[in-house]
């Protein structure tokens, strides 16, 4: 594995991306853990953790702005303040954690949450503190592992009903979680002593990808509206759960 992107990984990396955020674009998470699962044959965990910046945000971006507004300001503000004490934290943490490590807690994390959903996903209520503990986690998984929509998805499905609703609110609190995470790696970049996370690399990978991954979720957006309300939770249950699992037995055997 390397953390120097030639062009054929960037190419790769692209098509990759542009079929895993489409998925995640029509059902609201996935996309980071399916790239990874099948990108981190070739490049490092935490290089993919650090692009997945883009892909993401154009996620949110676009999924908020080609839907209907379902998403009310004070339940999103409410999730956002546990998950930001949980973000700092994972600032501080993500700088300290070996990439075997690293790649093993990740895998952990998806697997458990995968199965929660999978196993719960009809009788899911949660009370306040479950739903604070909950915020708080995703907002640490987010900054450390890249991915909070596992834990996110799991808190907003005992809290909303309706797929758009659901994916919306997902998406919102992806969208703010990824800027504060975009800005602490060009606050890094810019003003720690540490190698830039934004390396050359990774910033040319980002603008090869930007206008396949423009066009190709603008065009996915779309299919979400068509998917059935019970395919929609089962399909994001079991993708988590399955790519959790492959990402730890690739982590613990590779």
């Amino acid at each position: 594995m390397t953390a120097n992107l030639s062009y054929s990984i960037i190419t790769l990396l692209t098509l990759v991306c542009a079929l895993t955020y489409a998925f995640e674009i029509i059902f609201g998470l996935a996309g980071t853990i399916m790239m990874l699962l099948i990108m981190s044959y070739f490049v490092d965990t935490k290089t993919l953790v650090v692009y997945s910046t883009l892909p993401q945000l154009m996620v949110a971006g676009i999924g908020l702005w080609r839907s209907p507004n379902t998403v009310e300001f004070r339940f999103l503000a409410g999730m956002l303040g546990f998950a930001l004490l949980g973000s700092l934290v994972g600032i501080y943490l993500f700088y300290l954690i070996p990439l075997k490590l690293f790649e093993i807690l990740l895998a952990i994390a998806i697997t458990l949450f995968g199965a929660y959903l999978v196993s719960a996903q009809r009788r899911m209520r949660f009370g306040r503190l479950l739903r604070a503990l909950l915020d708080f986690t995703a907002g640490l998984s987010q900054q450390l592992f890249g991915i909070s929509g596992p834990i996110a998805m799991t808190r907003i499905m005992g809290s909303v009903d309706g797929k758009t609703a659901i994916r919306n609110y997902a998406l919102a609190f992806f969208l703010s979680l990824n800027l504060l995470r975009l800005a602490s790696y060009l606050w890094q970049s810019s003003f720690s002593a540490r190698p830039a996370l934004l390396s050359d690399s990774i910033l040319l990978a980002m603008a090869v990808s930007a206008p396949v991954l423009l066009v190709t979720l603008l065009a996915a957006n779309h299919l979400h509206f068509r998917v059935n309300e019970n395919v929609f939770k089962k399909t994001v249950s079991w993708i988590i759960l399955l790519g959790g699992l492959q990402l730890l037995y690739q982590a613990i055997y590779s």
